[in-house]
């Protein structure tokens, strides 16, 4: 069964007739079916052609109501959930921490069931505690949530883009070598990044220093059944050798406020083991792709040079992320019927 549907068709779709979404919510990729994230990035190509329009505009949720509630600081993620939903007529309203209600000591629950109370459709939310977008599904029956980044749980949104990208530029995700390096520990981009790059097939290694590495994937305390889609995945601390014949290479920020420190040595020693240059790359196949969800410390996890040369696709993961969540955007709310007093308004 086709997910996705033809560009001309959701470029010109109002609610009226369209197809009924898949699902209600986007947590994380752990319960996406290869099928599912084809059918996100096929329609991602879709928001694509809107956004090269010269009027960048399509009726598509206009009537719906898209709320982003951040309680940590974003730009790139913040800003292409805006941008995304206007571009598809949806009324957009930015929540955050500070000057909300929560100042005043409301609680998340609070906070959600007053959104769903004024007639909100979709939530995505940005929340320091890893399960806080799943404890607002459920809780919330009436509205769609999306997790744009929860602790250190998921960032199912990133993770979706960086797929889209490779496929882009690659032509495929299957058996495909992709490799992350950094501090893997922290990252809920990387844990996202691994389900979904393992779901699509692709063979994934994780490369850093030891402390750095989910205890799960690594050493003697490694628990995963055999037939867990993340069993697949290996681990290679050293990563001049675990680049060698890979397709993709994926810097992450050492994200120092996540960590207690005595991760590692020293800094000097993390730049000299870990740090993504122009060597190491030259050990990967021709045309390997350079990649960082940002924000980026350049001359620390990846070299300032090589972070703009011609093998990096940062700015288009930036770019791409735009597209990305007009297309999940749509998946979740885009089957809402318009009610028929807005309907009776646009004929007026």
């Amino acid at each position: 069964m086709t997910l996705a549907r033809p560009s001309h068709e959701i470029a010109a779709a109002a609610a009226p007739g369209v197809q009924p979404a898949v699902r209600q919510h986007v947590l994380d990729l752990d319960d996406f079916t290869r099928d599912e994230i084809t059918a996100v990035l096929d329609n991602t190509t879709a928001m694509k052609d809107i956004l090269h329009r010269d009027i960048k505009k399509a009726p598509t949720l206009r009537g719906r109501l898209v709320v982003t509630l951040f309680y940590e600081a974003s730009t790139r993620t913040r800003v292409s959930f805006e941008e995304a939903g206007k571009v598809l007529s949806a009324d957009v309203i930015n929540v955050s921490e500070s000057g909300s209600s929560v100042e005043k000591g409301e609680s998340l629950l609070n906070t959600g069931l007053t959104l769903q109370a004024m007639g909100v459709d979709v939530v995505a939310i940005r929340h320091p505690h890893s399960g806080a977008p799943n404890f607002l599904a459920r809780h919330l029956p009436k509205v769609s949530v999306i997790n744009a980044g929860d602790g250190l749980h998921a960032h199912p949104t990133q993770a979706l883009l960086d797929l889209y990208t490779v496929r882009s530029k690659l032509g495929r995700l299957e058996g495909l070598k992709v490799v992350i390096v950094g501090d893997v520990l922290h990252s809920r981009v990387a844990r996202s990044a691994l389900w979904g790059f393992a779901t699509a097939g692709s063979q994934v290694t994780l490369s850093g220093p030891a402390t750095l590495l989910p205890p799960e994937l690594f050493g003697p305390d490694r628990y995963l059944p055999a037939d867990h889609p993340l069993a697949s995945v290996r681990i290679d601390t050293d990563l001049d050798r675990a680049v060698e014949s890979t397709d993709v290479v994926m810097a992450l920020r050492l994200q120092n406020e996540r960590q207690a420190g005595g991760f590692f040595p020293s800094l000097r020693e993390y730049i000299r083991r870990w740090q993504v240059t122009e060597a190491r790359m030259a050990r990967a196949n021709p045309g390997a792709l350079v990649m960082h969800p940002g924000p980026m410390n350049e001359g620390i996890e990846i070299s300032s040079s090589l972070a703009h040369g011609d093998t990096s696709v940062i700015e288009e993961q930036v770019t791409n992320g735009v597209a990305v969540r007009m297309a999940l955007l749509y998946q979740v709310c885009g089957a809402a019927p318009i009610p028929a007093s807005s309907r009776d308004g646009d004929k007026a």
